[in-house]
């Protein structure tokens, strides 16, 4: 076996929740071995920093994996807006590193910088704020290996390019994207704990707006949501001293609470200290093992216009979800305009469900929170467990018959399609 490919009998997923079925995933060193690996495999597909919890990014043929190529960081600021082309194996850690050394910024990130590029974009993967669209939002060229190995570049303004960004790896493998950058900012991260649930419910756009970045986390249990991850860019007004109560929350003055873990240490700095947007959007580290690291993920994505009576909707369901829970972090999340993007053309609230590592249990309570949440018509995380069917799936995305068509056109061969693809989505 040559050293760029790697046997699937044990691979897995970031947090070992599916192991891979493919005959083998190959990481080639250059651009043109890729081409020449995916033009010469009938069946074939990209795979990321395989942070995801189901089957999405598995194939009945073979794996390709760019995160061995050179991240190859351009930055042009000739344009209307300034750009910035990268790798799509790349993660934002690396890409985030680079920007920031050079006086540049992303609008957004993942809690995670560990994540690739490619990977984040092509499953609508989002960082927060109610006026920050998700990570895809920021794309504006792809230039993707199709099923001949040859490469398309894919720009704003081209016809179907909001079907082409989130394309959960179905149009091919993006070698390459660029995305909107701007000028570095500064953001300090604040910690207030024992928000009453009430005010919560009565004033969440208010409290979800209150900084860049806002984040509930909780346990579901008792009258107060446990911990508010409050994130301010100070380019919009340094806030100064913050009151020692928002919204009937405490100030915390002890820095360094993991939402997965109250002693692990592998959290963005905190304590109000001001630091760079790439040291402070994301909620973990780079350098450190992110969230609890064994785990199951589940996120589902409504309008933020529904979140008081979701919330009220999944309350019950605490005693029945905390025991087989680590956190709940609550976010909101931009509309866009992307064909199958989580935050298509609604202003979204994103109710992401940390678990323990207990499938059994996890399978069980998951039906109870979609069916608590059915009358909101929420969206599934694509690259997270769930269990709605694939008609209802389907049933969320008005554009759904185009995207297919263009898969189709794309990849007439089903070259890139896999289980999940049959199944989750009919193509």
């Amino acid at each position: 076996m040559a050293d760029n490919e790697e046997s699937t009998t044990s691979a897995a997923t970031w947090a070992g929740t599916h192991v891979f079925g493919a005959q083998a995933i190959h990481t080639p060193r250059t651009l043109a071995e890729a081409q020449q690996l995916i033009s010469d495999s009938p069946r074939i597909r990209a795979l990321g920093t395989r942070h995801s919890f189901n089957d999405i990014a598995d194939s009945p043929g073979v794996l390709v994996s760019l995160v061995d190529l050179e991240p190859g960081i351009e930055i042009d600021e000739t344009g209307i807006e300034p750009t910035v082309t990268v790798t799509g194996g790349t993660t934002y850690g690396v890409l985030a590193a680079e920007l920031e050394s050079r006086g540049f910024a992303l609008h957004n990130m993942g809690s995670l910088p560990h994540i690739s590029v490619a990977g984040a974009i092509s499953t609508a993967t989002h960082g927060s704020g109610n006026r920050n669209g998700n990570l895809a939002t920021a794309v504006r060229a792809l230039e993707v290996i199709g099923v001949d190995g040859e490469i398309t570049t894919v720009r704003a303004g081209d016809p179907a390019f909001e079907g082409s960004v989130v394309a959960l790896g179905l149009l091919g493998v993006t070698a390459r994207v660029t995305l909107a950058i701007e000028p570095s900012f500064q953001v300090r991260q604040d910690i207030y704990s024992d928000l009453p649930w009430s005010a919560v419910l009565e004033r969440f756009d208010e409290i979800s707006g209150c900084g860049y970045s806002v984040s509930l986390f909780t346990n579901w249990l008792g009258d107060t949501v446990q911990r508010m991850w409050l994130k301010t860019r100070l380019a919009d007004g340094d806030p100064g001293e913050l009151p020692d109560e928002l919204f009937g929350g405490r100030l915390e003055v002890i820095p360094q609470r993991s939402p997965a873990g109250e002693f692990l240490d592998n959290t963005t700095l905190q304590g109000g200290i001001p630091g760079p947007w790439s040291e402070r959007l994301p909620h973990f580290r780079f350098d450190a093992t992110p969230s609890n690291g064994d785990e199951i993920q589940t996120e589902f994505l409504i309008s933020r216009a529904d979140a008081a009576a979701a919330l009220e909707a999944l309350r019950p369901l605490g005693p029945l979800i905390e025991p087989a829970l680590l956190i709940t972090e609550l976010r909101t999340v931009a509309a866009d305009e992307l064909w199958m993007s989580t935050a298509y053309q609604r202003d979204s609230l994103c109710i992401h469900f940390t678990w323990k590592n207990l499938p059994a249990e996890v399978a069980a309570i998951i039906p109870l929170i979609e069916a608590a949440l059915e009358r909101f018509s929420p969206r599934a995380h694509w690259g997270k467990v769930f269990t709605l069917d694939a008609a209802t799936v389907r049933a969320r995305y008005d554009n759904l018959d185009d995207f297919a068509a263009l898969v189709a056109s794309r990849d007439p061969e089903n070259k890139f399609g896999n289980a999940y693809s049959a199944t989750v989505l009919g193509s």
